[in-house]
């Protein structure tokens, strides 16, 4: 692990999802992750009905696309707002192939995830080396997505909200608390795993999905997280502590974050 020894941040989606699978723990939160092919996204359609194909690189939602097969056995596509329909795979596939243009996308499970009002919504979690050098959650917040997209980036529009305003109304106050206990332990445990990967890494930014069951799924790992959702929180706290911790290794960030909504 040597040449690791300096690395800060990975910019690969696969390379981090393969340092996600090494840990038995964490595997079993990961949804199943494939690099695009025209024959995996058939037979990951076939086997899930729904995928999101994501570029390997890339930040703030850009690039990801839903792809669904549905009950009748076509196809369609969203991207954005937009929604394209098909009638066979390969007319899918084709028009597909062309949005992507020779870059390299991966291909991702489909998770059913929690909606508020029929929007779909995520979580973000910052996990940081405190001052004494050990891992800490400093924040989580919930992004609903931006009506008609399938993102809920808040570079793409998205409103922040916190966690317990998403979930408590869908699952009551003790099963909130259960669930985000173990939100927590699986980002300590995420940043164990790269922190061993990556010994010189001080922050990660980890997006999880939680399903219908209340089961949290780890949709994204960001070495170099943006704390902007963090600013949209009544509680200035979080993001004081954010930046405090973030100083002492020396990171400073832009807290200018026009794109996110705040919650009402």
């Amino acid at each position: 692990m040597g040449k690791n020894n300096t690395i800060e941040a990975v910019s690969s989606k696969l390379v981090k999802t393969r340092v996600l699978l090494g840990s038995k723990t964490l595997s079993k939160y990961v949804p199943a992750t494939r690099a695009f092919s025209p024959r995996r996204l058939l037979a990951m359609l076939r086997q899930h009905g729904m995928v999101y194909v994501k570029p390997n690189t890339g930040s703030q939602g850009n690039g990801v696309i839903r792809v669904e097969r549905t009950k009748r056995g076509t196809y369609r596509y969203q991207s954005g707002t937009a929604i394209s329909r098909f009638k066979t795979f390969r007319a899918m596939r084709i028009s597909l192939q062309r949005q992507i243009s020779g870059r390299r996308y991966l291909i991702q499970k489909g998770i059913h995830v929690l909606r508020l009002d029929g929007r779909p919504f995520d979580f973000r979690i910052m996990i940081q080396k405190n001052p004494s050098r050990q891992w800490a959650c400093t924040g989580t917040a919930g992004r609903v997505a931006h009506p008609g997209k399938i993102v809920s980036n808040g570079s793409q529009g998205g409103t922040i909200y916190t966690a317990a305003a998403l979930v408590k109304p869908i699952a009551g106050g003790k099963r909130f608390i259960r669930l985000q206990r173990s939100m927590n332990r699986l980002a300590l445990a995420t940043a164990a795993q790269f922190g061993r990967a990556y010994p010189a890494m001080n922050e990660l930014g980890l997006d999880l999905a939680v399903d219908r069951k209340l089961k949290p799924w780890i949709l994204e790992v960001n070495t170099r997280p943006d704390p902007c959702p963090f600013t949209k929180l009544d509680n200035p706290r979080i993001i004081r502590r954010i930046v405090r911790y973030a100083k002492a290794y020396g990171r400073t960030y832009c807290l200018t974050c026009s794109k996110a909504k705040k919650a009402n």
